[in-house]
């Protein structure tokens, strides 16, 4: 079968009815895996065999319901990658997204913090230079993201890390002698004491502050507030009435140029610790680009020839010595080596490889030589796909997020209301006088963080995202984190997820004077004609004795049965027991009872004979992965109850399960039912998480609220699955639910921080406890102790 993927744009939908009616509809086309329809991107998506259908007839379905399609070209869908410079906290982001979401064709506009990104959806009339004009509008500055290479230490962050810690040192050098001299020798007679102090404040007020003032005057001029903006009016108010004090009263007048300097300062300190620390949280993809060698040597005309990896293409023969890495991604030709995958899979041991073994570009070759033919390149390598779906998990929101973005929104124009009726209260109901009433006031503005909000959800998805692709754990984003965390039930499919979906031989029981060499070798002499996955599976164990295999002549197979053949001038047969005593060949009371114990253990019993005369019997059983008990008691430990899916008769499945420790079993389950099956459990309330490899996986993947891929299975299941384990390896999957539930509890501290900060923060700096210095320092580590509390996550233990 030939699986291909389709998306399209269906138009007319108008609820949920609509939807079932058109999953209906496309499900009914021959051909089709499975159907999903989204209304609100009113897009269906659907996996089908291309040998029967198209996505013409498909989208001929749907209108032959009354409904509009379009292929996703006609519909014009187009995504813009813009890169967004000057945000500062969750207020700006909800800025830029509402000018986004404005311009004309805009169907979605989403803004990340903590990666100055814009992501835009938008139709194909839409350009990027609107966009841009949009951003610039409210007063930041935006451009077309570049195609992603591999962060320097000459990348705009750093530099713009430079800058910063650059006037954190100037500010910090002026605004020393201003604290000491105010608070020291406060009482102290300085001749021009407070003319000194405004000529060491001055730089600091209008040289490191000055982009707090550039920054509050763009928002002001396109009618927005930043928190730029609370910061400009708090050290402005404490600046301006000590240069009025000191104008008109010279030495006479208290002044609080302290105040202005060091808030500033402990702004800025606080702003470059933060953007210390959110460099951090993008280490893991940086690592991942980096993993991409420079050039390639490949093989033209018989020489050897090294070219940079952008021009290799797909059929070039590329060779790979000892210690390099693999430039792309290909198949082994010729020779062996052992590569060590570990930054793409997460596996610490080397893997071997051989002529046929797939191997992927950016892992390093540890031992021996090869060669190989490039089969992936450039974006279509495994690590460019893995690099992209990092990169889009990192830069998308989780549900979360919501009320942040929504309480971001007003918050600077309420802290400002605030602030005043702080002033007013205190000057008006209290009768203090106007330098005591401007202290709380000022204080109220500098306290307000709405940077913590906005570095909450994304900062924590970053370093959560980057810590699973590390352990080769990749979520597609926000929205899979927080759903994965309240999994309760992990559907597993046996074959290829439990076992490892090949047959092998587990027993070879000979009887009658013969010799289970014997035996494997008259059985084997008889099934290397078959194509059967049984009988492949009996022949490779002979040829790993290694035995010699006779002659076979007037081979015939009888399909569900079994296979005959003429072997050394007898006839040989091979089936399942119930054939061979249809024909007339009778097992003694040993052998039977051999039969038995093997079904009950779960194994497929093939009997063998030698013209009227049983000679043995071999199992053969498709064994399970050496880590499948471990990955289910640890699924199991985590309070999750474990499902199997298999097509197996109910003894050989409830055997399987019981050995690995499975909870309930679901046996004699057709492979077109998996589907039905999660949404059977989802119907008794289940939150399900449904694990496979196969293509007939993709349509329960789909269906289930978590879908769950193992790497080492089809791309179509890949495509449709929410995670895929690079690895391969079951154990990946309590690693997954795991890594979601520490993400979404760090993302929950982060917002309590955040909120619980502002609600107690804001009330005590009005009510005049709190000085504005004090609130200053508060402010600036609110945000550097969320991103900080984010990046323990690089650190948590998942296995």
């Amino acid at each position: 079968m030939k699986e291909a993927k389709t998306e399209f744009e269906v138009r007319g939908m108008t609820c949920a009815s609509c939807v079932a009616r058109v999953e209906k509809a496309l499900s009914k086309v021959e051909g089709v895996e499975s159907a999903g329809v989204n209304l609100a991107t009113e897009r269906a998506t659907v996996l089908y065999n291309a040998e029967k259908t198209s996505p013409e007839a498909l989208m001929a379905s749907v209108e032959d319901i009354g409904y509009e399609a379009r292929p996703l070209e006609a519909a014009g869908v187009q995504t813009f990658e813009l890169n967004i410079q000057g945000m500062t906290c969750a207020s700006c982001v909800a800025r830029v997204e509402k000018a986004l979401s404005k311009v004309e064709g805009v169907e979605s506009a989403g803004v990340n913090l903590a990666t100055e990104t814009a992501t835009v959806r938008a139709a194909p009339s839409v350009q990027a230079e609107r966009l841009i004009e949009a951003v610039e509008n409210t007063g930041y500055t935006a451009a077309l993201a570049a195609a992603k290479e591999a962060p320097g230490p000459s990348s705009e962050k750093e530099e713009a890390y430079r800058a910063q810690r650059r006037r954190l040192v100037v500010s910090t050098a002026f605004t020393l002698p201003v604290f000491v001299l105010s608070m020291f020798f406060h009482s102290a007679h300085i001749p021009y004491k407070n003319w000194i102090l405004l000529i060491l404040t001055f730089p600091v007020q209008f040289w490191a502050g000055g982009p707090f003032y550039r920054m509050a005057w763009n928002g002001l001029r396109h009618g927005a507030m930043g928190m730029d903006l609370l910061i400009a009016v708090g050290t402005s108010a404490a600046f301006f009435y000590s240069l009025t004090a000191t104008l008109f009263f010279g030495d006479h007048a208290p002044v609080y140029y302290e105040t202005a300097a060091v808030i500033i300062t402990l702004i800025l300190f606080g702003r470059t610790l933060e953007l210390r620390a959110r460099a951090r949280t993008s280490e893991a993809i940086r690592k991942l680009m980096g993993l991409a060698p420079r050039t390639a040597r490949i093989l033209r005309d018989g020489q050897e020839t090294d070219i940079p990896v952008e021009r290799v293409q797909v059929g070039d023969t590329v060779r790979v010595r000892p210690g390099e890495k693999i430039p792309v991604d290909g198949e082994v030709l010729e020779g062996t080596s052992a590569v060590d995958e570990a930054m793409i899979t997460g596996e610490s041991l080397p893997v071997e490889k051989g002529p046929g073994d797939r191997v992927i570009g950016g892992t390093v070759n540890a031992s021996g030589s090869f060669a190989f033919r490039a089969t992936g390149v450039g974006q279509d390598t495994v690590l460019a796909h893995i690099v992209r779906m990092v990169a889009e998990a990192q830069g998308s929101k989780a549900p979360i997020q919501r009320l942040a973005d929504r309480v971001a929104g007003i918050f600077v124009p309420v802290v400002i209301v605030i602030a005043a009726l702080t002033f007013v209260g205190w000057y008006f109901l209290a009768h203090a006088g106007p330098v005591a009433s401007l202290i709380p006031a000022v204080a109220v503005l500098v306290i307000a963080c709405p940077c913590a909000l906005g570095l909450a959800t994304p900062t924590a998805i970053m370093v959560g995202t980057g810590r699973g692709a590390e352990r080769g754990i990749l979520i597609k984003g926000g929205e899979t984190l927080e759903r994965a965390h309240r999994i309760d039930t992990v559907v597993l499919d046996k074959t290829g997820t439990l076992t490892r979906g090949e047959p092998s031989v587990t027993d070879i029981l000979a009887h009658n004077g013969v010799s289970p060499d014997e035996l494997l070798r008259l059985a084997a002499s008889v099934e290397r004609l078959s194509e059967h996955p049984l009988a492949k599976a009996i022949v490779a164990k002979a040829e790993d004795r290694p035995l010699e295999l006779f002659p076979a002549e007037d081979f015939r197979a009888v399909a569900g049965h079994g296979v005959r053949a003429v072997v050394a001038g007898e006839t040989v047969r091979a089936g399942t027991p119930l054939w061979l005593e249809q024909a007339g060949i009778r097992f003694p009371d040993e052998a039977q009872a051999d039969i038995r114990s093997l079904q009950q253990s779960g194994r497929t019993a093939m009997a063998v004979a030698v013209g009227a005369k049983p000679v043995g019997v071999i199992a053969v059983a498709d064994t399970l992965k050496p880590e499948a008990g471990e990955s289910v008691a640890s699924l199991k430990s985590m309070g999750l109850k474990v499902v199997m899916l298999t097509g197996d008769n109910r003894r050989t499945a409830e055997a399987i399960a019981e050995a690995v420790g499975v909870d309930e079993v679901r046996a004699e389950v057709l492979p077109g039912d998996k589907a039905e099956e999660v949404r059977r459990l989802q119907s008794e309330g289940r939150v399900v998480a449904m694990v496979g490899d196969g293509i007939n996986d993709a349509p329960a993947l789909a269906r289930a609220d978590i879908g769950i891929a193992l790497g080492t299975g089809t791309d179509v299941a890949m495509e449709t699955a929410d995670i895929t384990l690079m690895r391969g390896d079951m154990r990946g999957v309590a690693e997954a639910i795991r890594l979601s539930h520490l993400t979404l509890k760090t993302i929950r501290q982060n917002l309590f921080w955040a909120f619980v900060y502002n609600i107690i923060g804001i009330p005590v700096a009005a009510l005049g406890l709190l000085n504005p210095m004090l609130a200053a320092a508060a402010m600036a580590l609110s945000s550097v102790s969320v991103v900080t509390n984010s990046l323990r996550l690089r650190k948590a233990r998942l296995g």
